[in-house]
């Protein structure tokens, strides 16, 4: 049986594995659409985007149409022909002629358990609300963000001290495992869908500097939570000797408890140690304004500091 034809849309890092794992199990891509290359540092070097440079290595025609409602990107993809269109953290959102081209539609992998964390970052609120299980649902799309019929989902158990970097980057080839299971299903000719239960969705908007900031009233496991769901970006803050703290790493020590009022810096054995709402939460790795990242420890032996925030 000939292989369903596919055009891919991605993005980001967490999108190579999908289209890599398209390519390996044989189904032909006619085109890549990605976001348009941005400039990047502090040279504003223009830089293409992750899934950009595979598709380029692979000789796929690459796409990076700065508008999807203007007629032009539907042209190309009337063009094109697809079977199936592929969209994996692509960035933008389809009008419904470009959800109507294909043949069979158009599929989405996303990262979470939907209908929960429907969103722009559903791997970072996983984490910074505790939740002991994260994964990755495929779906039908429908205009309406992330509420499409959900094909299949797939699970693993997030770690109490694991970042949403590092699940970011074990939930990428769980997405591109799930994808490959989908197109197979695809492929034969019996594709479940599920409508989602739109009274049990969540949301996961996209992040800001200002959620960052430390609440140190809150209880520690819900502030180290935040810690852990911020890192990579854009990280977990507080105030320090009139400048911005940030803390990449934390732990926490007790849950319970309030030993001193909230903010107060309770160094215990050289660790950097600060009551909290309830419980006391460890700062393991801190960034002063200006200043490399540093462990908590070595911060404070350099600084005397009797209270956050």
């Amino acid at each position: 049986m000939e292989k369903l034809s596919v055009v891919f849309m991605g993005t980001p890092d967490f999108a190579v594995p999908c289209l890599a794992r398209v390519l390996e199990d044989g189904y032909p891509v006619r085109g890549v659409f990605t976001q348009p290359d941005k400039p990047v540092g502090r040279r504003q070097t223009l830089t293409p985007p992750p899934v950009k440079k595979l598709a380029l290595e692979k000789e796929i025609p690459v796409f990076q149409p700065a508008k999807l409602r203007d007629g032009a990107a539907l042209e190309i993809l009337r063009g094109l022909g697809p079977d199936l269109i592929v969209v994996v953290a692509y960035g933008r959102i389809l009008p419904r002629e470009i959800l109507d081209c294909p043949r069979l539609g158009c599929v989405n992998v996303h990262g979470s358990l939907l209908p929960k964390y429907r969103g722009a970052a559903p791997i970072q609120w996983t984490v910074i609300n505790g939740d002991p299980v994260g994964g990755v649902t495929t779906m039908y799309m429908a205009e309406e963000l992330d509420a499409g019929d959900t094909i299949l989902s797939m699970s693993l158990p997030v770690g109490e001290e694991e970042t949403s970097g590092e699940l970011y980057e074990r939930l990428a080839p769980l997405g591109a495992e799930c994808l490959s299971r989908t197109l197979a299903l695809f492929q034969e000719g019996r594709v479940p869908r599920a409508p989602q239960d739109h009274a049990a969705a969540t949301l996961a908007p996209m992040l800001d500097k200002a959620m960052g900031e430390m609440d140190f009233s809150l209880p520690a496991r819900r502030l180290h939570n935040l810690v852990r769901g911020l890192n990579p970006w854009p990280s977990a803050w507080t105030a320090a000797e009139g400048k911005r703290l940030k803390i990449h790493r934390s732990r926490v020590l007790e849950e319970t408890g309030a030993p001193a009022a909230p903010g107060t810096v309770l160094p215990r054995e050289g660790r950097f140690t600060v009551a909290c709402g309830s419980g006391l939460l460890e700062l393991l790795e801190v960034q002063l304004e200006g200043k490399g990242r540093t462990s908590g420890a070595d911060f404070l032996r350099g600084h005397l500091l009797e209270r956050l925030g």
